[in-house]
């Protein structure tokens, strides 16, 4: 009895515990590419390889090897070392180029956007530049406009101060005449012979 209780320890010693999965999903180490073998131990033969970031399904464990199904349905062992439960990043490149290619298209947009945006606010600022040199020169204008208005105002005002002191000049001399010719006739007429009255005569 005894015997074959050490026999059967020495069998678990020799062979390992074997421990099943669920079909879990792993991937061969992206840090090489190794060989399968046929059974759990290194001295079963080598059957095969599979390539780095493969995908497999992990079905068991026993000792350091692991049991798995490769894509192509061939099953075989692999030392457990071997496999992550990680994504490889050989699957991860596709995802990694979409999202690389949508943050690209995003920023495509954005940039479309953006220039849109700068060309609006370009044509704006231009409108408003030109209208604000529309304003500039019709100021301009109405500037020019005042100063001739104002070089005119000046000119009919020394017009009219020249027309006021001529007025004012010939009335002096009408009224110097006037009170010449007045002081003449009073010197004058003093000094005019007088006629007679005729008397009249009824008898």
């Amino acid at each position: 009895m005894k015997t074959i209780g050490k026999l059967c320890v020495g069998i678990l010693l020799g062979v390992g515990v074997s421990t099943a999965y669920a079909d879990e999903a792993r991937w061969v180490s992206d840090s090489l590419s190794t060989y399968v073998r046929s059974g759990p131990t290194d001295s079963y033969r080598i059957v095969g390889t599979v390539d780095a970031g493969q995908r497999v399904t992990q079905l068991e464990t026993q000792g350091k090897y692991s049991r798995i199904r490769t894509e192509s349905g061939d099953s075989v062992w692999i030392p457990s070392d071997d496999l992550q439960a990680e994504q490889s990043v050989q699957e991860q490149v596709p995802e990694m180029q979409e999202r690389v290619q949508s943050l690209t298209q995003r920023l495509e947009g954005i940039d479309d956007e953006w220039n849109s945006r700068v060309a609006d606010m370009k044509t704006s600022l231009e409108s408003s530049q030109a209208r604000v040199n529309e304003l500039q020169t019709s100021n301009d204008d109405l500037n020019a406009q005042l100063t001739q208005a104002q070089s005119k105002m000046r000119e009919y005002q020394a017009r009219l101060d020249t027309e006021r002191e001529d007025l004012l000049m010939r009335y002096f001399v009408y009224g110097g005449s006037v009170a010449g010719a007045g002081l003449v006739l009073g010197l004058l007429v003093p000094h005019l012979p007088r006629r007679r009255k005729k008397r009249d005569r009824w008898f």
